[in-house]
């Protein structure tokens, strides 16, 4: 068995084909540990570090930070028994997958890598590659040879550039294939009225440029025997490339886009809001901040919004449930796996809390708050993002109102909580300056009518407006 181990990018989650990786937590040369971990790497779902699967000394490292990996491909090879001495080219080397093969220089000993006298080490029976990849030529270009080993005739001579004369106005080009010319310099010929069929190209293998158009213009617009009239000023260009960023679409946004796209053109949304004084809920969290048992719990209003839903929730099952297309089923789930929405900087995430219902209160606000410093770290593990039943995201802290959120895929309702403003409001009959937040529910409308959505928001409210009351009334 061969010393030298390639440990491939594992699955890392249901569903996962890919991962970025991130940064590299060893080098080459380096002795590792068994489970130490040697790389970060980013999926669809969260950033993970990535253990080893043998102890030894890493000898290669197929991948560099920013390269995307398909799963099941080989980011890095360990020698698992360094102390053996060095590797001998007899002893059988790793199998490399085609992609890693194709992608770089193959290390000297290994099969298709360099040998001593400059030969190429190979199999018994099996010559070294001959030929290199190739991409179907386009239209109209020239053909990169096929093989190293064959030899080519030398490439034509391109074709002299002919200078374009100040007068008269040459006669149409005749073409043997279409006009080449970017897309902006088509733009600029409909501008000007341009036909470039009758443009001579001045531009690489005789494309046409905006110089040409611009010259073809100033031509047709002179009179002959008068002076030259005053060639048109392009127009403005749309866009400078040079202050445009350009941000690749992968892991954690690309999955929320998709999903995001899913759940918006799947599910029909319906929202409602509703504004509620929450002067009491801020009054009673006063009270849970002076009680010793949360002396070490952050204690925070979402806490209360969390436990308003779950609360409401089990007052109204039908909230809690997903649509099931393949069954033609409504699955009502007598759990709540809470998922609380969270910025990050590689994107949104809703990460859940499993079996929220059951716990006290002091468990939530630990909870909550473990979620939420995962999340904003970066940690976040794929199991905690799959499974959610109900979500609430928090929009207030960042100064919102409130909003009209997008459901994640498979649940039938989002809460979002907003910014909680001192505001006049008719208190006992008098405008007196109430703490006031709003709500909106997004909801499911093939599973939830207007209704049941109303009796659920109006409770999360009764609970936020006045929790000691409600509290003892409904349990």
């Amino acid at each position: 068995m061969s010393r030298i181990k390639e440990f491939n990018l594992p699955d890392l989650g249901e569903g996962l084909t890919e991962g970025e990786i991130l940064a590299w937590l060893v080098k080459v040369g380096d002795t590792i540990e068994l489970n130490q971990p040697i790389v970060e790497v980013e999926t669809a779902k969260a950033a993970v570090e990535i253990p080893a699967k043998w102890g030894g000394v890493v000898t290669r490292i197929f991948h560099e930070a920013g390269a995307v990996v398909e799963v099941g491909q080989p980011i890095i090879a360990i020698d698992t028994d360094p102390t053996a001495g060095p590797v001998l080219s007899s002893e059988p080397a790793p199998v490399t997958s085609p992609a890693a093969s194709d992608g770089g220089e193959t290390e000297a000993g290994l099969i298709g890598g360099p040998a001593p006298g400059g030969r190429t080490a190979v199999l018994v029976g099996y010559g070294p590659r001959t030929t290199t990849a190739k991409r179907r030529p386009r239209s109209g270009t020239a053909t990169a040879p096929t093989t190293a080993t064959t030899p080519t005739p030398p490439p034509a001579a391109a074709a002299p550039v002919v200078a374009v004369p100040v007068a008269p106005a040459p006669a149409p080009v005749a073409r043997t294939g279409p006009v080449l010319a970017k897309p902006p310099v088509r733009k600029l010929a409909r501008d000007l009225g341009v036909d470039l069929a009758g443009v001579s190209g001045t531009g690489p293998m005789g494309s046409v440029t905006r110089d040409d158009v611009q010259l073809a213009a100033s031509r047709r617009e002179t009179p002959a025997g008068s002076a030259p009239a005053t060639v048109p000023a392009a127009p403005a260009a749309a866009f400078d490339a040079s202050r445009e960023q350009r941000i690749p679409i992968k892991g954690v946004r690309k999955l929320t886009a998709a999903n995001m796209v899913a759940s918006a053109f799947t599910a029909p949304h319906v929202t409602e809001f509703l504004t509620v004084d929450v002067t009491r809920s801020m009054k009673a969290l006063e009270k849970l901040k002076a009680r010793p048992e949360f002396a070490d719990a952050r204690v925070s209003p979402l806490l209360l919004v969390a436990k308003a839903v779950l609360l409401a929730a089990k007052r109204h099952p039908m909230v809690n449930s997903s649509w099931s297309g393949e069954t033609g089923e409504i699955v009502v789930k007598d759990y709540v796996n809470l998922g609380i929405a969270a910025a990050t900087e590689r994107g949104l995430i809703v990460p859940n809390i499993k079996d929220a219902g059951r716990l006290s209160l002091r468990e939530l606000a630990v909870a909550l708050d473990t979620l939420v410093k995962v999340a904003k770290s970066g940690k976040t593990p794929p199991a905690d993002m799959t499974g959610g039943t109900l979500s609430i995201t928090n929009v207030g802290v960042f100064g919102i109102d409130t909003g009209t959120p997008i459901l994640p895929p498979g649940e039938s309702a989002i809460l979002a909580f907003g910014v909680i403003r001192p505001t006049p409001w008719v208190h006992k009959g008098k405008i007196k300056v109430r703490q006031v937040t709003t709500l909106g529910l997004s909801f499911d409308h093939r599973i939830i009518d207007g209704e049941l959505g109303s009796k659920f928001l109006r409770d999360v409210g009764a609970f936020l407006t006045d929790p000691e009351a409600t509290l003892l009334s409904w349990t």
